[in-house]
């Protein structure tokens, strides 16, 4: 009789995650909630499914284009994997917080699902930490988003990595005054969004646009740098929506140099990416050498009106994988993998090793005790491939009450006392020693 495997692969765009990418992972996540917590931000829990008819009423249409939908068999109705967190907040304040006290700070970690083209080789996943700030309408409230993300990434080591801040109301205003529309427009769109000037000029030339708003189109590709780009912009713009965009957008950062974030700023006024829910200041952080952004978020003063409670709000959400990529190599990313003793016992009595495992975890220590019966060397092989640093050998041929640690690295042998055993600087001991 032939025996048939059965095919056991995952779905392309999903990935399992082994316990050192799942310990680097959350490491990341630690550190950017840490942050979020230190700005006054409280942390909600997500469901994992939504009837698909209330999701959609937070989501534009290129989300919903890439939304997961299926059938509830209890209900008949069409349930849906969130493809992303923020709608999901916007029903949470419009109803289980209607009556609380604004503005409310909310913080979220979770994974999310998007459709994506096959070809791409894109994950379906995405893992997403961030916050919301409901009820303000401030230029401070957007600049206190931009710094949070600074903030963050700084904690998590990185140096050499950019915010790139737009105003989707400036880009909105010049093509509203342009008075073109369908193919045309979107047309118009793509092009500013690739930096094609020689594709902008050809649309002008296609098209009857009046001379101010030919001035103000040709310009967008070009308005993108440090801050003389809102100098320049006022010289060319000239309709009243792009104009206040420009101002609110000069009131944000003149808050984010009170943060002293000044020198991780970048500007760029034609910038037309970003979610159809966004009103105002929008960002996205990129890291040096990696081309997908870490980052991004902005404001959306319309999103929770959709469910009957309207309220200004902004917020923006970090990308963690894209943060893995960026910071794999990293020595702090990489020691978040590793654990701290494995107990080996070399005598019978099983007593000394238990207790001795309690003393350290006691002290903070991540401990495992090496409870199936092996030899030495195969141990110490078991701990170099768990990660372990250190692998404490119990009983034997040290004198009743000691121990040894064994330093994984290089092998070392340090020998301990109990009293060492209570050190605060223990694994600084082993590892100086």
């Amino acid at each position: 009789m032939t025996h048939i495997t059965p095919d056991i692969s995952l779905p392309r765009g999903v990935s399992d995650f082994l316990p050192d990418a799942a310990a680097k992972i959350g490491y990341i996540e630690g550190k950017i909630r840490r942050v979020f917590e230190l700005w006054g931000f409280r942390r909600v829990i997500t469901p994992k499914l939504e009837y698909e008819d209330v999701l959609a009423i937070g989501m534009g249409e290129e989300l919903k284009g890439r939304t997961y939908r299926f059938d509830d068999r209890q209900s008949g109705r069409l349930l849906a994997f969130p493809p992303d967190i923020t709608p999901q907040i916007a029903r949470i304040v419009a109803t289980r917080l209607k009556g609380w006290p604004l503005p409310h700070r909310i913080s979220y970690s979770g994974r999310v699902l998007r459709q994506t083209e096959m070809q791409t080789g894109r994950s379906r996943e995405i893992f997403q930490s961030g916050v919301e700030l409901i009820g303000l309408d401030s230029p401070e409230a957007d600049a206190e988003m931009v710094a949070m993300a600074v903030e963050a990434m700084q904690g998590l080591g990185l140096e050499e990595f950019k915010i790139d801040l737009g105003q989707v109301e400036f880009c909105r205003g010049v093509m509203a005054a342009s008075g073109l529309a369908g193919r045309p427009l979107k047309d118009l769109r793509e092009a500013v969004a690739r930096k094609d000037v020689s594709a902008v000029a050809k649309i002008l030339a296609g098209n009857d646009v009046p001379p101010d708003s030919r001035r103000e189109i040709a310009a967008l590709p070009r308005l993108f740098g440090g801050r003389e780009v809102l100098d320049e912009a006022g010289r060319v713009v000239k309709n009243d929506r792009s104009r206040t965009a420009l101002e609110n957008l000069r009131q944000v950062l003149d808050i984010l140099d009170i943060h002293a974030v000044g020198d991780y700023l970048t500007i760029d006024l034609g910038e037309t990416r970003g979610l159809d829910y966004h009103t105002g200041v929008t960002f996205e952080g990129f890291v040096t050498g990696l081309g997908e952004p870490v980052c991004g978020g902005g404001r959306y003063d319309d999103l929770t009106v959709r469910y009957g409670f309207p309220a200004p709000a902004t917020g923006f959400t970090f990308n963690v994988l894209n943060l893995l990529q960026a910071l794999e190599r990293r020595p702090e990313v990489e020691a978040s993998t590793g654990r701290d003793f494995l107990l080996f016992n070399q005598g019978c009595d099983r007593r000394e090793a238990l207790e001795t495992a309690r003393l350290l975890r006691s002290r903070g220590y991540t401990t495992a005790r090496d409870i199936i019966r092996r030899g030495y060397d195969s141990s110490l092989e078991y701990a170099r491939r768990m990660n372990i640093r250190s692998m404490l050998v119990i009983g034997g041929e040290p004198e009743s009450g000691d121990c040894v640690a064994v330093r994984i690295s290089d092998g070392r042998k340090i020998p301990l006392t109990r009293e060492d055993l209570g050190r605060a600087d223990l694994m600084e001991y082993i590892e100086a020693g």
